[in-house]
């Protein structure tokens, strides 16, 4: 089947750049990780990945990205209704705020919130007589990954929000339903494929940080080591197959969750569209 014809020529050439880069940035790059699992075998494979040390690593990575993609959730929706829907002194100010983490480079972002959240730290300093640790803990590692993924989960919800026609919202109190009810009923089944969306992003941006968590961190093996920087420790040690084992790991668990997500968004379209 041709594609439909335009006004602006250039179809052959654009499909073959978006094919060569395609291939060049993702297929090779993807493929050559899983030739070298295959290269390996089954039973190698799972020797790299049989410590306790791997799997503390996997299990903290990909926990860790799970609580902060669902406070960005929450939290982002608020931070993107409020500037949307409304007009504050300082409003332009917070955001562009929201797109601090994507110019920030994440090592600066991981030294800073480490300088002030550490013990010695502005922060740190005041919740340490509470017997509250942030820095050093798996704490600093949800909050370096709230910082990075937030902007994903504002950026995606707010022209969905901006969208949204505020007589729904009054036609819903008019029959009398309760603001509760009019956000469990109108406004969040509308949001609903934007907020997957948002959350996707933010999870598929936290699991394989590295830069603002390591400094954060504290990096203690079993405890607060995170699977990226194991890769890592990996490589400089000169065990590839150790570290490609752990990739294919991270690979296969990212791909299996991002799966479920997009098969929940397209339930949810598929429901918005019956009701």
């Amino acid at each position: 089947m041709r594609p439909s014809s335009s006004p602006l020529p250039g179809f052959g050439l654009g499909m073959g750049v978006l094919l060569a880069a395609l291939g060049i940035v993702v297929l090779l790059p993807l493929g050559a990780l899983i030739g070298r699992g295959v290269a390996m075998g089954p039973a190698e494979l799972a020797g790299h990945l049989a410590s306790s040390r791997v799997g503390a690593a996997l299990a903290l990575s990909f926990r860790a990205a799970l609580v902060a993609s669902a406070f960005n959730l929450v939290f982002g929706l608020a931070l993107a209704w409020v500037l949307t829907r409304y007009r504050f002194p300082g409003r332009r100010l917070i955001d562009a705020a929201v797109d601090l983490p994507f110019a920030l480079p994440t090592a600066v972002a991981g030294i800073a919130l480490t300088t002030l959240y550490a013990p010695s730290g502005v922060f740190g300093g005041l919740l340490e007589p509470l017997g509250i640790r942030i820095a050093y803990t798996e704490a600093g590692i949800w909050l370096a990954l709230v910082f990075v993924g937030l902007p994903f989960v504002v950026r995606t919800v707010q022209p969905v929000i901006d969208e949204i026609d505020p007589e729904w919202e009054e036609a819903s109190a008019t029959l009398g339903a309760s603001r509760l009810r009019t956000l469990r009923r109108v406004v969040l089944p509308t949001l609903a494929p934007a907020l997957t969306t948002g959350f996707a992003l933010a999870l598929a941006r936290s699991v394989g940080e590295y830069g603002s968590v390591i400094f954060i961190a504290g990096n203690l093996p079993n405890r607060t080591e995170i699977a990226p920087l194991l890769i890592v420790i990996r490589l400089e040690e000169y065990h590839y197959d150790a570290a490609a084992a752990i990739g294919l790991a991270m690979l296969g668990i990212s791909f299996s969750m991002l799966l479920v997500i997009n098969a929940t968004q397209v339930w949810n379209r598929r429901r918005i569209g019956h009701v």
